[in-house]
């Protein structure tokens, strides 16, 4: 692994060739971090600095440094832990300033906030500079819609949270002119759901698989979401909200509450249509993550079959199965690489992608 380390103007000032350990995690939906240890000499501190950058040739990510500790130990060692996190926590340093309703074109919804926050908001202090936006052609993002309201929420949170909800990534990376690029993309499916692209399989049976966990549980599932907005008491603005395969009766019925009081009408500024559609989203958000769960979680460290960014890349669905003939269809999250004394480990983790199976309700 090649780690090299610049300066606030993204120029090199070292490579990092020796050091104890270092795990780098790269995210899909969520910004990735890094952990760094090493021997604190003097010219280690001299060149690992808050508001510095950590540059590995394996990754597409920048991480910023962010944090700086010494732990001394007589018996132990000395060690320099540095730490921080990828240039998408960049949007943690924004808050959606003041309440804004998105609808339409999702991706649009999205350049919007960034707009607004980043790139050209109304006080010029809070633009953050050589950030752009850039636009996705795949239809599995450009056909996305959204209806919501955001009222005193940090952007990144914000952002995260719509993009997680719609199974898509994000991104910020460095481009080759210095600017800081935020996209969107999806992965591609490599499972047995489709014929498009090869299959990529995880399995014991293929010596890839080094372990997995499987989990299924309908003790979180909700059937039906009574979301209540603006108002007090009986004259609060309510809707009922189902699932699609209904809401149930009897013992298959199970009630969901969804306090929207954050959901304004602006004093009748939204038509009441309006206003009805943002609340019916936000219990449709709440009931998708309100399901029956069939969890199947893994970590593979064996790349003789498959090659990450050749054969499988982030956000892809590939087929995991176990020894006990369960499978499932899964999402590549997050990307972990390690290196120590003992070597190096590459390991990509797995997310079950979330059913709602017939039998639900």
């Amino acid at each position: 692994m090649d780690f090299r380390i610049l300066d606030t103007d993204y120029r090199d000032v070292d490579v990092l060739e020796v050091f104890k350990s270092i795990i780098w995690t790269d995210r899909y939906w969520a910004h990735g971090d890094f952990e760094l240890v090493l021997y604190p000499t003097i010219e280690n501190l001299s060149y690992l600095m808050e508001d510095y950058y950590l540059w590995s040739k394996d990754s597409t990510h920048l991480m910023i440094i962010e944090d700086i500790q010494i732990k001394t130990d007589v018996e132990a060692g000395n060690e320099l832990i540095v730490t921080g996190r990828s240039l998408e926590s960049l949007l943690d340093r924004r808050i959606v300033w003041q309440q804004t309703i998105l609808s339409g074109n999702f991706q649009e919804g999205i350049k919007k906030l960034i707009d607004d926050s980043i790139i050209t908001p109304s006080d010029s202090s809070r633009i953050i500079p050589n950030f752009i936006f850039e636009y996705s052609t795949d239809p599995a993002i450009t056909e996305l819609t959204i209806e919501h309201q955001i009222t005193g929420r940090g952007l990144y949170e914000v952002i995260s949270t719509l993009c997680s909800e719609r199974n898509i990534g994000f991104k910020v990376v460095l481009s080759s002119d210095n600017k800081f690029v935020f996209s969107m993309y999806a992965g591609e499916d490599r499972s047995y759901n489709q014929f498009k692209n090869p299959y990529v399989i995880f399995s014991p049976d293929f010596d890839n698989l080094i372990n997995s966990n499987y989990f299924s549980s309908k003790r979180g599932l909700k059937t039906i979401a009574l979301v209540a907005g603006e108002g007090e008491g009986l004259a609060r603005t309510t809707i009922e909200v189902l699932k699609e395969n209904g809401g149930g009766i009897g013992l298959n019925r199970r009630e969901l509450y969804v306090d929207a009081r954050d959901i304004s009408s602006n004093n009748g500024q939204v038509s009441q249509n309006d206003y009805l559609e943002l609340l019916r989203q936000r219990g449709i958000n709440y009931l998708a993550e309100n399901i029956t769960i069939k969890a199947f979680e893994g970590n593979a460290a064996n790349f003789h079959m498959y090659v990450f960014n050749k054969d499988f890349y982030m956000g892809d669905v590939v087929q995991i199965a176990n020894e006990y003939n369960i499978e499932s269809t899964s999402r590549v999250v997050e990307i972990v690489r390690s290196q120590n004394e003992e070597g190096v480990n590459f390991y990509p983790t797995f997310l079950t992608i979330p059913e709602i199976y017939p039998d639900s309700t």
